[in-house]
């Protein structure tokens, strides 16, 4: 268990936390949400130690072994792999490196066998004897090859490097779980596997992740930061978002009639109760999250920006052609005499390498030219394009973001514009930023403005919710279902494909491209 009682954090005149009173309990997975820059790795390092509190304090039941998954993927390099991950529990690594020393000892006395009996003892109610097999099928889950397992990590590719730290993080059942992103760089076999595992873990789980089909399948619980503050709330994180939508609206007509909402959160509720008790999650946990009530929900205080887009123009019933289409960079074959035909309403994700996707969008947009092949769009077509590296965009540092903005948009007028990116969440002195200064998630927010204001009907995206916190990614996959014409894009999000796509074309190893009218997750079972 883990008591937080009015913990508090400052960093100088900032106040990061105040007054936090929350407790975690075993059996359950909290994921801790909140926007960028609220603190959630802050708070996973004060529950870790590894930074102390302005106030008050953080209890740990003693006795009680706390895991957490490291950042630092350079930190182990001349060790083997195997080994890296036993030495997930220090307590055990101890006592087998003890041991192993006296065993090595060529004047072994009978002070040594009397402590190397002890160390026995305890290496067999620790599980010692299978510790090496628990490790390698934790690293066999997430698709790490048995040839790796004696190798250093200096001798494995940075992807490898994160599997391997998560499995020493997941090593030994600790009683207490401290997981930062642990989907990033994992591939879909290796999330699903790490999904099921945790589902099944029976002890404390604490997950910051902007991965949403993850936190919905792992977590009974959200931690949400806001202000200051940290509540705790029962359910997923689509419950937690849709309920206090839900909450919020009910709050903001309180002075009108208000039991059709009441109603409507009430059989909300219910209805994530009765499924929610049907799921794995629940069911290896036997929560019992059928005691839900009204008065648990809050409305959220975050903040969400507006994504909608609506094109100009209707889409006639042709959209593009592509015709024997090929690419290759350096000698790589990325793609190879590929056709396909794209009609009015398709939403199309892109699978296959980053490269040989961003390279396809490429061409589509107009910004690079194939090796061979050709592509048709249709006359009714208006296209905004959405790149990877959208740098070249933001580097002139002449420009605030009102001036930039307004070059994409036909009402020229000061206060439309300012009032364009307030809902892009750039008020006041926010909107006069220059360009050349804005951070990751702020140059994609002003990319889906200037998109917006573009009104196409056929939208080309390559990777639209990258660097943005869970509130934008929300607006933008909202956004983009609602979205009625056509749609290319990738994206990492398992959520946001599955809700947007309806049709997949992924492009292979070999340069071909399997090409299907089917939802991500129905695609999935057939691979």
């Amino acid at each position: 268990m883990i008591i937080c009682q009015n913990v508090g954090l400052r960093f100088g005149a900032r106040k990061l936390f105040d007054e936090v009173d929350i407790k975690f309990t075993p059996g359950n997975c909290y994921g801790l949400i909140g926007a960028n820059g609220a603190g959630k790795s802050t708070f996973l390092k004060i529950l870790s130690g590894e930074i102390a509190t302005t106030s008050g304090t953080v209890f740990i039941t003693p006795g009680e072994r706390l895991s957490v998954l490291k950042q630092d993927h350079f930190l182990y390099e001349d060790i083997e792999v195997l080994k890296v991950v036993i030495m997930g529990n220090k307590k055990l690594l101890d006592i087998m490196e003890e041991k192993d020393a006296i065993y090595a000892k060529e004047d072994f006395t009978d002070e040594d066998g009397i402590r190397a009996a002890d160390l026995e003892a305890a290496f067999a109610e620790m599980n010692g004897w299978e510790a090496e097999s628990e490790a390698a099928v934790l690293l066999s889950g997430l698709g790490i090859k048995e040839e790796l397992l004696s190798k250093k990590m200096n001798e494995l590719n940075g992807g490898d490097k994160v599997k391997v730290l998560l499995a020493q993080a997941l090593f030994g059942k600790p009683d207490i779980l401290l997981l930062d992103e642990p989907t990033n760089h994992l591939d879909i076999k290796a999330i699903h596997w790490l999904e099921n595992f945790l589902a099944d873990f029976q002890n404390i789980v604490i997950v910051v992740s902007h991965d949403r089909h993850f936190l919905n399948k792992v977590c009974t619980h959200m931690a949400d930061i806001d202000f200051g503050k940290i509540q705790i709330f029962s359910g997923n994180y689509d419950f937690w978002y849709q309920s206090s939508q839900l909450a919020l609206t009910l709050k903001s007509n309180q002075n009108k009639k208000t039991e059709e909402k009441i109603k409507e959160l009430k059989d909300f509720i219910a209805r994530f109760s009765a499924n929610a008790s049907k799921s794995k999650q629940a069911t290896s946990r036997q929560k019992t999250l059928d005691k839900i009530t009204l008065e648990d929900i809050q409305p959220s205080n975050r903040k969400y920006p507006y994504v909608h887009f609506r094109p100009k123009r209707d889409i006639g019933k042709d959209v593009l052609n592509v015709e024997k289409l090929s690419k290759s960079i350096e000698g790589k074959v990325l793609f190879k005499n590929i056709s396909f035909q794209i009609r009015k309403g398709d939403k199309i994700v892109l699978l296959g390498t980053d490269l040989a996707k961003a390279t396809l969008m490429d061409i589509l947009a107009g910004e690079t030219n194939a090796d061979s092949g050709s592509i048709n769009w249709g006359v009714s077509t208006h296209r905004s394009y959405f790149p990877s590296d959208n740098s070249r965009y933001f580097n002139d540092g002449r420009y605030n973001l009102v001036d930039w903005l307004r070059d994409f948009s036909e009402d020229k007028d000061e206060s439309f514009v300012r009032g364009f990116l307030g809902r892009m969440l750039f008020s006041g002195e926010e909107a006069l930023k220059k360009t050349n200064v804005l951070s990751g998630g702020e140059k994609v927010r002003m990319m889906l403005s200037k998109m917006m204001l573009e009104a196409p009907n056929v939208l080309i995206m390559d990777g639209p919710t990258n660097h943005l916190d869970l509130e934008s990614i929300t607006s933008v996959n909202e956004g983009l279902k609602k979205f009625d014409s056509n749609i290319i894009f990738s994206c990492h999000d398992h959520e946001f494909v599955q809700t947007v796509a309806n049709r997949i074309i992924d492009i292979q190893p070999d340069g071909s491209i399997i090409d299907v009218e089917k939802t991500f997750d129905e695609y999935l079972e057939l691979n």
